[in-house]
This record gives C-alpha cells, sequence and structure tokens, in this order.
C-alpha cells in the first residue's frame, strides 16, 4: 500500500510517500479501507517539523480517516461497515489517516452516522469536529441565536469556516475575523453577516472593552483572545480553541467576575465516545454545515499532499483540504 510518511534524515523532518506492507488487525484492532482523509494544521506542522507532534519517527501521518472496514478483530464492526476515526493517537502515537490502508484500535472507531457521506465525513474531520465541539458547548452554555453577534476568529481556516457555516445555518448573527480581506465573498457566502479585517481591529488596553460579543470561536489564541475576554458582552462565552496567534493569555478576572463571561477550553483529541458519538450525529443533522459539498473543501490525491502542508503554516490555506484515496475507475 501506498503511504505518507514523516521521516527524519540527518535531524531534518521532512515527509515522503513510501510503499509498505498492508497492516493485519489484531484482537481489538479494526483495519479500514480508506476513501478519504483530511490535512489539519496539526497534520502540517507533524509533516515540517514545524510542531513536535508525533511520538515516534517514521510514522504515518494524517489524524483523520474515513472509508470501510476491511477487517476487524472486534465484534462491534464487520467487513463493509462504513466508519470515520479523527483524534485519539491517530497520526500521533501511531500510523495514521494518510495511507490507503489504517489500523486503528476498535475503541477510536466511530460509525458513519445516517445523513453524512465518507467525503463529507473527512469535509468536516477533526476541523469540523473541533468547531461543533465549540458550538456544542457555548450553546449548553447558554449562547442562543438572538443574544447578539458570535465573532470567528481565524475565519478562513478550517474551524473557522465551519464555525461559520455551522452557526449561520443555526440562525446567529456572525461576524466573522479574518487576515484576508480578500475572502470576504468567500466568507460571506457561508454566511457571515459582517466581516472583519483584523489588521484594522483596534485591540485597546484596558480590562474592559467595549461589550460587543455574545459568543466567541477562537482559533488563534495569544493576544487576540486576551481581547475577545475583555470586549465580550455580559455572560458572553468564548470557545477557544487554536494557538497559532501564541499560547500566553494576557487579560484580568474583571470580564469574569463583572460580566460573568465564560471561557471554554476545546480540545477534540480525547473527547469521550458518548459525547464524540452524539456530536457526529449531530454534524450529520441538525449542526450539518451547509456548504460541505460545494465551497468549503478542495481535494488533492496522495502524490500533491507533500507540496500542501507549507500553505498551512504560511496561513495560505482557505476552507478545508480532504485527500482523495479511491482508486481511479
Amino acid at each position: 500500500m501506498k503511504a505518507l510518511r514523516v521521516i527524519s534524515a540527518d535531524g531534518v523532518i521532512g515527509c515522503c510517500i513510501e510503499s509498505l506492507p498492508v497492516p493485519v488487525a489484531g484482537a481489538g484492532e479494526v483495519l479500514i479501507r480508506c476513501q478519504w482523509s483530511s490535512v489539519n494544521y496539526k497534520d502540517a506542522l507533524a509533516a515540517t517539523g514545524a510542531g513536535k507532534i508525533m511520538k515516534s519517527l517514521p510514522m504515518t501521518g494524517g489524524v483523520d480517516v474515513a472509508g470501510s472496514v476491511e477487517a476487524s478483530g472486534d465484534a462491534r464492526f464487520k467487513p463493509g461497515d462504513a466508519v470515520l476515526v479523527t483524534g485519539y493517537g491517530l497520526g500521533v502515537e501511531q500510523d495514521g489517516g494518510f495511507a490507503e490502508f489504517v489500523r486503528v484500535p476498535a475503541d477510536w472507531v466511530v460509525p458513519l452516522p445516517e445523513g453524512l457521506s465518507a467525503f463529507q465525513a473527512m469535509a468536516l474531520g477533526t476541523a469540523g469536529f473541533t468547531a461543533g465541539l465549540a458550538v456544542m458547548r457555548m450553546e449548553q452554555m447558554g449562547l442562543v441565536p438572538g443574544a447578539g453577534p458570535v465573532l470567528v476568529s481565524g475565519a478562513t481556516g478550517g474551524v473557522g469556516s465551519l464555525s461559520v457555516d455551522m452557526l449561520a445555518g443555526r440562525g446567529y448573527e456572525v461576524v466573522a475575523l479574518s487576515g484576508k480581506p480578500e475572502q470576504s465573498a468567500y466568507l460571506a457566502s457561508l454566511g457571515a453577516a459582517r466581516v472583519i479585517d483584523r489588521k484594522t481591529l483596534e485591540l485597546g488596553t484596558r480590562p474592559l472593552e467595549k461589550a460587543q460579543w455574545a459568543g466567541a470561536v477562537d482559533t488563534v489564541g495569544g493576544t487576540l483572545l486576551g481581547w475577545m475576554t475583555r470586549s465580550m458582552a455580559y455572560r458572553g462565552v468564548i470557545a477557544a480553541c487554536g494557538l497559532a496567534g501564541g499560547v500566553e493569555l494576557n487579560t484580568t478576572v474583571m470580564p469574569f467576575i463583572l460580566r460573568g463571561v465564560s471561557l471554554l477550553g476545546i480540545d477534540s483529541v480525547a473527547c469521550p465516545m458518548a459525547e464524540r458519538l452524539e456530536l457526529w450525529r449531530r454534524l450529520a443533522s441538525d449542526l450539518k454545515p451547509c456548504h460541505l459539498d460545494s465551497g468549503i473543501a478542495r481535494t488533492v490525491k496522495l502524490e500533491a499532499l507533500p507540496g500542501v502542508f507549507q500553505g498551512f503554516l504560511d496561513g495560505k490555506v482557505t476552507g478545508r483540504t480532504v485527500v482523495d484515496w479511491r482508486r481511479s475507475e
């Protein structure tokens, strides 16, 4: 089988396409014939060595996969079942989804929910699962349409684009914050009511700035997240799920004790299976973005995959990138 391997040569980390033996599913494992996988910022960090993501090298990359069961060592799954895997240790602790066949622990496997194709599952992938988790958690904290505008930072990226799409589809007034003002038409097509150019944003320095946002999905972190805490409306809620803009958070307790602001940490990797199954069910129904089949995802073949990672690191990728593993007819 073919796979994209992340390797270290003389201390320099990179990636290449290799031919490997097809793995065998043991007891408690499932072998998936990959149909689609997706590229996330985390994959780009791993494949280029820009971030220390993988526990050991060499390793097959890819934190997502969707396809059909080829063989199963677990009674819950049988050959032909449509399944997906995101998160856990895929592409981090063990060989990941950038391969024709992917062996995983059965406890990581999610049956593909009715209403979602394998392609759509990977147009979502880890990015969409993270966006869905952010929306679900914010609504559990009381966010409702009509409460006020909801800000989405890094709006042209994978998590950002899908957050805009999901929130707009649920009736929220979505304000997209992006460093790519030339993509305003794209964001409007996903449902953004307004687009703010990040370069024109006045962050201010006061402990409390003008109250503006009922909710926010932050995919950036750093200085921008600090400003969000200071500019939330009363009982506003922020879902923080990114750190490309920095890992430090500089703010005060004032937004939290004077405005009742909530800051939620969103982690998609270790989400418990019961919650994971429920969220995937919702991603196939009431949380399903409207633009999965058009406008939000581009497809690439394995041969082009090594060339896409740097664009993620440079902030030049818009929407989602999905890898097509289907054999040509």
